[in-house]
């Protein structure tokens, strides 16, 4: 009988528990945001890396296995067979994160959860809707866990940000305003580097590039702190910088749940902008704003009064359910890989729910699911039918 991983009596309002022992992940991918998430799967104490299909090539699987300290005969050369042989051992892996390229997420998806493997995977789910469909229906008729690596909802300030607006501290959301606004294209022989080729690639990336690499993002996080779901968009896709195949960036007019409208925007061509994520919901009795350049601050007003900058930390205006996100004291600054270790907290958790069979109480977490990826896909194609149609307002739901 597998040892219990949760802890007997669970305090869901409290600090994440430790588990029994440290799960054990794989990862299909070696590239530079594999680097990244294995940073984040340590950095949260709940993960250890012990299987990887790092490369096609079987010595190159080898080598670069060695660098990240695992076994020879854990070190595969496709997805399929880490699946099947992973799927076997006692030791096997828990869960697996899929960081390749957007072509292969359906196909590595697919062959871990139909072993009884939980998926982590990189976004966009995938490149056609159909696929994110088939995930979404294969992850509820396995009762796999799956979660998808929208990594800016696990900052603590946007999930103070979502705990405000739940709780009415803007009043009814009037308005919704976010960007993504990136400054690494501007070079014209960038499409040259190994890490951007297959972004402006169709084939592998799928019918868009900004937008579904950072216009997911964007739109995800829209979403996740005004509780609203997207239900239109209007899209203008422009290619600003070098002569690209797919566009660098987009701008889009949006609307919600109860007709509440936005904008949105997107690009890579915005010279001084590095990681200009920024999100503004609009309330009728105040508005909060959040820069992920400036991630452990949130601007928080009420109409008619002083306004506020809340802090990450314990306290001083800082919901209980954020705290446990929050890893060093106020004025310590936390930011891009412990929010990426939020994520696979979360997902530990889930992992460790479901092995042991709990049942959690609804908003204990809140991690980006596989449902939350197949709207980013939805989101993706209807951009591309509203640009396509001259910027004619399309359903993305």
């Amino acid at each position: 009988m597998a040892t219990r991983l949760l802890p007997e009596n669970i305090d869901f309002d409290g600090a994440f528990p430790a588990l029994s022992r440290r799960l054990r992940i794989g990862v299909v991918g070696g590239g530079r945001i594999a680097v990244t998430q294995a940073m984040a799967a340590r950095l949260s104490d709940r993960w250890e890396i012990t299987a990887g299909a790092l490369s096609s090539d079987p010595e190159q699987a080898k080598a670069r296995g060695a660098q990240w300290f695992l076994p020879e005969d854990r070190c595969y050369s496709s997805y399929q067979e880490m699946a099947e042989k992973e799927s076997q051992r006692e030791d096997g892996i828990d869960a697996v994160m899929i960081t390749t390229p957007n072509h292969v997420h359906f196909e590595a998806a697919e062959a871990f959860l139909n072993v009884g493997i939980d998926v982590l995977c990189d976004k966009p789910l995938t490149n056609v809707y159909s696929e994110a469909a088939d995930l979404v229906a294969l992850t509820e008729s396995t009762g796999q866990v799956f979660g998808v690596c929208y990594a800016m909802s696990c900052f603590p300030m946007i999930r103070q940000a979502r705990e405000m607006v739940k709780n009415g501290a803007i009043g009814k959301v009037v308005q919704i305003h976010v960007e993504f606004m990136q400054d690494w294209m501007i070079p014209d022989d960038v499409g040259e580097a190994a890490h951007v080729k297959w972004r402006l690639d169709p084939k592998k990336s799928g019918s868009t590039s900004c937008t579904g690499d950072i216009g997911t993002h964007a739109a995800q996080l829209a979403t996740f702190v005004s509780g609203l779901d997207m239900t239109d968009l209007r899209a203008e896709m422009h290619v600003c910088g070098a002569p690209k195949p797919l566009e660098d960036t987009v701008f889009m007019m949006t609307r919600y749940e109860g007709n509440v409208p936005g904008t949105l925007m997107a690009t890579r061509i915005a010279s001084g902008n590095r990681g200009g994520l920024r999100l503004r919901v609009f309330g009728s009795e105040g508005g909060i704003e959040w820069d992920m350049e400036n991630a452990e601050q949130l601007k928080y007003n009420k109409y008619g009064e002083p306004d506020r900058v809340l802090s990450r930390g314990q306290g001083h205006g800082i919901y209980p359910a954020v705290e446990r996100f929050v890893r060093t004291g106020r004025g310590f600054p936390e930011g891009l890989i412990e929010a990426w270790a939020n994520l696979y907290t979360e997902f530990a958790m889930a992992v460790a729910a479901r092995k042991d069979g709990v049942s959690a109480p609804k908003g204990w977490l809140s991690y980006p699911t596989v449902e939350d990826g197949a709207k980013g896909v939805r989101f993706i194609e209807a951009s591309v039918e509203s640009n396509t149609s001259g910027g004619a307002w399309v359903s993305c739901q």
